[in-house]
């Protein structure tokens, strides 16, 4: 199984691209980071739109699509590594995060996604928002390998 974190933005090398590589690193699933960046300026819902069509360009036919949405479900740790496993053993060979920009994701990206998935109710920064995938992948790489998980 792939998995992708397809992003808005480019990450400059700091805590937070930090934070991503130290859970890629530790992930046995491949997992890689595709950026996508509208360098011209355009009114809202163009540069919405753009940012759409660019990540929706890294999601391969058949892959699952992940929305990271605040008005997506939140989900524990737990059935976040139950819904994984689930496409794991179903064959599912892509698992693409969709990380949109600073005004969230346009229509299309919420359309196509398989999952809307919230972080939380808080704002997350976007650049925090890829070490945060990737250490929840991690942890559900941990728990569906039987590894004790101290919140059950």
């Amino acid at each position: 199984m792939r998995l992708t974190v397809a992003a808005v933005g480019k990450a400059r090398r700091d805590v937070h691209a930090d934070l991503f590589a130290h859970y890629r690193s530790r992930l046995t699933w491949p997992l890689e980071l595709k950026e996508v960046d509208v360098r011209r300026k355009l009114p809202p819902e163009q540069l919405q739109q753009e940012e759409a069509s660019q990540l929706l360009a890294q999601v391969p036919d058949g892959a699952i699509a992940v929305a990271l949405d605040e008005r997506g479900r939140t989900l524990s740790s737990a059935e976040f590594a139950e819904k994984i496993g689930i496409w794991r053993d179903e064959g599912v060979r892509d698992i693409v995060f969709l990380i949109g920009g600073a005004a969230g994701h346009h229509e299309s990206c919420r359309t196509r996604a398989d999952l809307l998935l919230s972080l939380g109710r808080a704002t997350w920064p976007h650049m925090l928002v890829r070490g945060m995938i990737a250490e929840q992948l991690y942890r559900a790489q941990q728990i569906l390998a039987g590894h004790p998980y101290h919140r059950e």
